[in-house]
């Protein structure tokens, strides 16, 4: 009678621990895919934090260049957009990676 208690308690204890361990498995995948949006997170932000810097650093050009009396209103917008435009593109690059 004991010994039919004991293997019938050894069986449900090990039976517990290999569906504890089956359960444990995809929780390793969910890991994995918020690593990756997290990732992606961060190249999102680094992108912004690029055209922004270009925003201001197209502007800082614009206004020194209308400051100056070397080139026309039209030049000096073409240099902004110019400028923006290799930020744009920056922070395209930032994204593939």
């Amino acid at each position: 009678m004991h010994s039919t208690i004991r293997l019938r308690t050894v069986v449900f204890t090990l039976a517990l621990a290999v569906g504890s361990l089956a359960e444990q498995a995809p929780s390793y995948a969910q890991t994995q895919g918020s690593e990756r949006r997290q990732d992606r997170r961060e190249d999102r932000q680094g992108a912004r934090d690029t055209r922004q810097t270009g925003r201001e650093d197209a502007r800082d050009a614009k206004a020194e260049c209308k400051d100056g009396d070397e080139k026309t209103r039209a030049e000096c917008r073409q240099e902004k957009r110019e400028i923006k435009q290799d930020a744009r593109d920056s922070a395209r690059d930032i994204k593939r990676q």
